[in-house]
């Protein structure tokens, strides 16, 4: 039985996320070896998978989906810190309200909340 997934994202400088990852969507330092840095938070949540044709909209398949409590607030700091919105804060069909950044590794990271 599968317990968590993890997201690896290969990089050679570890620090090179911290404003995204941790300052703007405050997760924590987990494991620190020098070589690997996992951030996280001790909340549980359901393990997942997704595999998709587009994004929905026929967006691009972003490379993490990200669940906050806020959409509006993320955005806002992600905007202020000049990180590139991809995709445009949306209310979608589905019952989600999300945008797309791309991250400082390249990634395009979904950033929704249920509403």
């Amino acid at each position: 039985m599968v317990k968590r997934i993890v997201a690896n994202i290969k990089t050679d400088d570890l620090s090179k996320g911290n404003l995204f990852y941790q300052d703007i969507l405050e997760l924590e330092v987990l494991m620190d070896h020098g070589w690997i840095k996992t951030l996280g938070t001790d909340e549980e949540a359901k393990v997942q998978i997704s595999f998709a044709e587009q994004g929905g909209n026929n967006t691009e398949v972003p490379d993490l989906s990200i669940e906050v409590d806020n959409v509006d607030e993320v955005y806002h700091k992600m905007k202020a810190a000049g990180f590139k919105i991809t995709y445009e804060m949306t209310n979608e069909d589905w019952g989600v309200r999300r945008f797309f950044v791309k991250d400082p590794f390249g990634k395009v990271v979904n950033v929704l909340s249920h509403q």
